[in-house]
């Protein structure tokens, strides 16, 4: 007696191949797990030289587009056009340490310091706003909400008061890991500028020689969906903290510059950015007038009209084509894992394991034979 063809299917050598493959994974990462202190120093090691490279790495898609244009238009060699690009970023930083860092540091301190009387009277503002009869349900909610946010709070603040010295050594903890990273990121950003371009077919010598053409195309489809991504995100940000800032300085609000380059960092969380950057915009406006609260929504939307019908059609397009919806789940699946690192770079780690798992169900189409050409007999049955 024959067995049945789905029979033949399950137990033919490539599928229980794959299954093998799939159980070796998992077994090599149970095992990691049992053994994590073997892996504790490479952690460390990645925590001291990962915000140094992703550094660099951000600011070098962002740089090597002009990097290569100087050098293919004006035959200037590449080494010199690194040092006069680093020349003119030192400038702007200087400049920007000299007219601008005071006016953010003088605003960002007047909302640290005033924050709490913002608060309170944006509360009490609503709550005569809700004074009615028929919102006491909702009242009772806000003032509820009011007494745990402020549990809440008391509660943060005592732990961190009641582990002074484990927070002081934490903060000088991390301010020698971000003072190290700032000094080592100039030169392995300039080594990148340099010779990055290299690195794809020095990784392919390591490579099988009948792989290398398809392992250089699964890096090049990578580094553009990452390149794309970052310079894409980074260019709306700084237009969306232009416009903030130029809106807020037109209607006359406080803080508007520092209010302004919040909105355009806030703003590389895609889709909440923008909503989570009006929250204190939104606070400092209550207080001051209704009419100045009227003109914060109005700022907020002619922005986010232009950001979204202009400005981010023109340089994000569709250069991901991820679905908003999915956009959403990878943030907060992201955000929940990694904290903040996984909500910024979230959505590029998925756009590299969308090229990663796309190229190898390919593979596994062309190997395993399972999935033939549709004819045309196959697609009147579809229909």
């Amino acid at each position: 007696m024959k067995p049945k063809p789905a029979v033949r299917q399950l137990t033919s050598q490539k599928v229980i191949r794959g299954l093998a493959i799939i159980l070796l994974v998992l077994a090599c990462l149970f095992l990691g797990k049992q053994v994590d202190w073997v892996l504790t120093p490479v952690q460390q090691f990645f925590s001291i030289v990962g915000f140094p490279i992703i550094l660099a790495g951000v600011l070098y898609y962002l740089m090597n587009p002009l990097v290569d244009l100087l050098e293919r238009k004006y035959q200037i060699r590449r080494t010199w056009t690194i040092i006069g690009l680093f020349v003119v970023i030192l400038g702007l930083i200087i400049w920007g340490v000299i007219a601008l860092i005071p006016i953010v540091r003088t605003q960002t301190l007047g909302i640290i310091n005033d924050w709490p009387t913002y608060w309170h009277n944006a509360s009490n503002e609503i709550n005569h706003w809700l004074n009615d009869p028929k919102l006491s349900t909702l009242r009772d909610q806000l003032d509820q909400w009011n007494t745990d946010a402020s549990k809440m709070l008391n509660g943060k603040v005592t732990k961190y008061l009641t582990g002074t010295v484990s927070s002081i050594t934490s903060v000088v903890s991390t301010l020698t890991t971000v003072i190290i990273g700032l000094i080592t990121m100039p030169f392995i950003l300039f080594y990148l500028l340099k010779d990055g371009h290299q690195l794809p077919h020095y990784l392919a010598k390591f490579i099988p020689t009948k792989r290398r053409a398809s392992f250089l195309q699964v890096l090049t489809e990578m580094n553009n969906q990452v390149s794309n991504y970052i310079r894409g995100q980074l260019t709306v940000a700084f237009f969306v903290a232009v416009m903030f800032a130029i809106g807020y300085w037109i209607i006359g609000m406080k803080f508007a510059l520092t209010l302004g380059i919040a909105a355009g960092i806030l703003n590389l969380i895609p889709y909440l950015g923008s909503f989570l950057a009006m929250v204190p915009s939104v606070v400092i406006a209550l207080v001051i007038s209704p009419w100045m609260l009227v003109k914060v929504l109005i700022v907020f939307v002619i922005e986010q009209t232009i950001e979204g019908r202009v400005i981010s059609p023109l340089v994000l397009g569709s250069s991901l084509a991820i679905h908003p919806v999915t956009i959403l789940i990878v943030l907060l699946v992201s955000g929940k894992i990694f904290g903040l690192m996984g909500v910024i770079f979230g959505i590029p780690g998925y756009a590299i394991l969308k090229v990663l798992i796309s190229h190898l169900f390919t593979w596994y189409q062309t190997q395993s034979g399972q999935y033939p050409p549709e004819t045309k007999a196959d697609e009147k049955q579809d229909g």
